[in-house]
């Protein structure tokens, strides 16, 4: 469907009042998001990955360049698919949309073992240790799997799944965030992304309100357990059960 609907208290008797958002207001809206997330993550990493040579990159480990091509795919069908929307392709993005969604367990499993090559190479983000570091990429997934099926489920209602894809990528978008140069701002790393990801999910809320005159329900439940996925898992890395479940899993696979 290209538009959204919001049905409008009525008396006793009278017709429904259906407010619509136009199918233009929702292809630059959504087709925006796409080309904004798109251009966060090629920003944030640039210096180590696009601008480094991609699959010439140096990185310390070849799961990173699995990890790397796989996502990176991952953005340029997300970008694809507003682009055929946009352009009024909807049987095309259908079609790729269930090709597309083979793509999400790959990313699950290429995600998970990137967090767990790290933890076992004891890499840091910033000053966390790696233990805490890897609250950050592993709850990130869980998230990105919960929110993934969510969209598969609502497949055929647009309205909830357009929804639920964006803050899916959104969500993503937040290693790339951690990447930015925040230190010329005055604003730690995690301080900055924690920042920016607040920032694209309110642009989503904001949508909702100027289009819908309230906040779609799919973004009711997603948009604020998104943010708190971002926003506390340093402080859950933190914790002693976290940081027995890290032990564990370094000495399952180390």
């Amino acid at each position: 469907m290209a538009t959204d609907t919001l049905r409008a208290p009525q008396a006793q008797g009278s017709k429904p009042v259906i407010r619509r958002t136009t199918s233009t207001t929702e292809r630059t809206f959504f087709g925006g998001m796409a080309v904004l997330l798109c251009v966060v993550v090629l920003i944030g990493f640039s210096p180590t990955y696009f601008a480094a040579g991609v699959f010439r990159a140096p990185l310390p480990s070849p799961i990173l360049h699995v990890h790397g091509a796989i996502f990176t795919l991952w953005m340029m069908l997300y970008l694809t698919q507003a682009a055929l929307v946009a352009a009024h392709r909807v049987a095309w993005h259908r079609s790729l949309g269930t090709v597309a969604f083979c793509l999400p367990p790959v990313m699950i499993v290429v995600g998970v073992t990137a967090a767990i090559d790290a933890l076992i190479r004891k890499v840091r983000i910033g000053e966390l240790d790696p233990a805490v570091s890897l609250a950050i990429p592993l709850l990130g997934i869980a998230w990105f799997t919960v929110l993934i099926f969510a969209s598969w489920r609502t497949r055929r209602r647009p309205d909830a799944h357009k929804r639920l894809i964006l803050l899916a990528t959104i969500g993503l978008a937040d290693a790339a965030l951690g990447r930015f140069p925040w230190g010329q701002m005055g604003l730690s790393a995690a301080a900055g992304a924690v920042t920016g990801l607040g920032v694209l999910i309110l642009l989503l809320v904001a949508y909702d309100l100027i289009s819908l005159r309230r906040v779609h329900p799919s973004t009711v439940w997603s948009a604020p357990l998104t943010f708190a996925v971002g926003a506390f898992a340093v402080p859950i890395g933190m914790t002693s059960a976290w940081h027995s479940f890290a032990a564990f899993l370094t000495r399952s696979f180390a």
